[in-house]
């Protein structure tokens, strides 16, 4: 993953059965999409396979280049 083109975010929402999810603002080219993608840091345990991925909303594009 390019960490280069995430910036922490402060927004956190609450997930009923996976936890607690943190935000990221994907930044490209100086223009940002705020919120645009979230990860659980610490999922609930039924949730757990999704634990350290990041999903981001419908939109944004992500290449290998």
């Amino acid at each position: 993953m390019k960490d280069e083109f995430l910036k922490d975010s402060d927004v956190k929402t609450n997930c009923p059965w996976k936890g607690e999810a943190s935000y990221y603002d994907v930044v490209v080219d100086g223009k940002t999409a705020g919120h645009a993608a979230w990860y659980y840091p610490d999922a609930k345990e039924q949730a757990k396979n999704f634990e350290g991925m990041v999903a981001f909303w419908n939109g944004v594009t992500v290449s290998a280049d």
